[in-house]
């Protein structure tokens, strides 16, 4: 993990660690309703009409919200 942080810091960009349980696949990007995903599952279908693939659904809500700690 240093030397990825290392090689972005070069860049000048910042590695940012989220906690493993932050439910990044089973929460919808839209809205933050959470439901359970099987890991067969590939894409994410939400009530409020979000339908997106599901590691693409994890990456935004990633990116959103990066619990660091």
């Amino acid at each position: 993990m240093k030397f990825v942080a290392y090689k972005l810091q070069e860049q000048g960009k910042q590695l940012v660690k989220i906690n493993k349980w932050f439910p990044s696949t089973k929460m919808c990007s839209r809205c933050g309703n959470k439901k359970e995903m099987p890991l067969c599952e590939r894409t994410y279908a939400c009530s409020c009409g979000l339908t997106i693939g599901r590691d693409y659904n994890a990456a935004i809500n990633i990116k959103k919200k990066p619990y660091a700690y």
